[in-house]
């Protein structure tokens, strides 16, 4: 039973050594050892808030990032809005213009119309004119081939005329 049991004196030398040990750990290494512990934790803790600081950042950029991406397309929509507007207006202008010199081309057509047909009126009248003299010459020759009945006929006619 010797192996299990120890003798007393292993027992106080293991203490001793054990409490020597224990004491220049406390002494040396401890101190060491929780500060490199509370330093990693501190490092820790630092990543962490970093972490969340750029995950906030990150939610702030990506709202910053919404708010101008709808803002562009207001902006884009507005433009589109105005030249709609601006292509209706054009168009309504240019029916307008075109209305007007239609309009303005059938006044002239109408007024040269009534030209030439007032020209013609008067060639007609001018021509109706001559062939209704030339065929008063020609009946009054044919009635009054005497001098006397034509002087007669004269006469008449001037009588009936009155000179203003």
């Amino acid at each position: 039973m010797d192996l299990v049991t120890p003798s007393i004196g292993l027992v106080f030398w293991s203490t001793i050594s054990f409490l020597v040990l224990f004491f220049l750990l406390t002494k040396f290494a401890w101190k060491p050892i929780t500060a490199a512990l509370q330093e990693r934790e501190d490092s820790i803790d630092e990543a962490l808030k970093a972490a969340e600081n750029a995950r906030k950042q990150m939610e702030k950029l990506t709202a910053d990032n919404e708010k101008l991406l709808n803002q562009a397309r207001a902006e884009r929509d507005a433009m589109l809005k105005d030249a709609n507007d601006m292509k209706e207006s054009i168009i309504a202008q240019a029916k307008k213009s075109a209305a007007e010199e239609g309009n303005k081309m059938i006044a002239n057509a109408k007024a040269s119309i009534e030209q030439e047909k007032v020209a013609a009126m008067n060639e007609l009248k001018t021509q109706v004119a001559l062939i209704s003299v030339d065929m008063a010459e020609k009946i009054l020759r044919k009635k009054m081939e005497d001098r006397t009945q034509q002087e007669a006929f004269v006469n008449e006619n001037l009588k009936s005329i009155s000179l203003n």
